[in-house]
């Protein structure tokens, strides 16, 4: 009897499982949404449908140390503005265990750049999934890393001193 219950239990907990595999398959899919449409309408310059996929607090970092950019600061840079093309090449997706927020990494390839790297955080609001934060990098071999690092130690030298 007592094996007849352990069993039940365990079947019990095992029809659960599923249920939590779907709900964060269906989440990342629901987020790689959002972030394509991101990228698909910064490529359009559709600053519109862009901007709607910001949460209201969102902020964008951009390649440039003084790019630290709230959403209204950055809506305001972007008007006007034809857009930004990147393509996902890879992306990881990671969702906290209660399931409100998620974090990502993607490697993006950009005709202008080349290879760069997005990361960020979204949150799940009423309205769905929403960018919190997106952090646009361009990633450093190591075997350059150097030679680049002191040439903008030496910029940032230059510049300063020209203040």
């Amino acid at each position: 009897m007592m094996k007849i219950g352990f069993f039940c239990k365990l079947l019990f907990l095992f029809t659960l499982l599923p249920a939590t595999t779907v709900f964060s398959q269906s989440d990342e899919a629901a987020i790689a949404e959002v972030l394509d449409s991101f990228h698909e309408a910064a490529a359009d310059g559709d600053w519109e449908v862009y901007f709607d996929l910001m949460a209201d607090q969102a902020v964008f970092l951009g390649t440039d140390v003084g790019e630290r950019w709230p959403k209204a600061e950055f809506q305001a840079y972007a008007a006007g503005r034809s857009g930004w093309t990147y393509y996902p090449r890879q992306r990881n997706i990671d969702l906290t265990p209660d399931g409100n927020s998620a974090w990502f990494d993607e490697v993006l390839d950009s005709v202008s750049y080349g290879t760069s790297r997005g990361s960020g955080v979204l949150v799940k609001t009423a309205e769905g999934w929403k960018i919190a934060q997106y952090h646009l990098t361009f990633p450093i071999p190591n075997a350059l890393s150097r030679e680049l690092t002191d040439r903008i130690k030496a910029w940032e030298t230059g510049a300063n001193q020209a203040r």
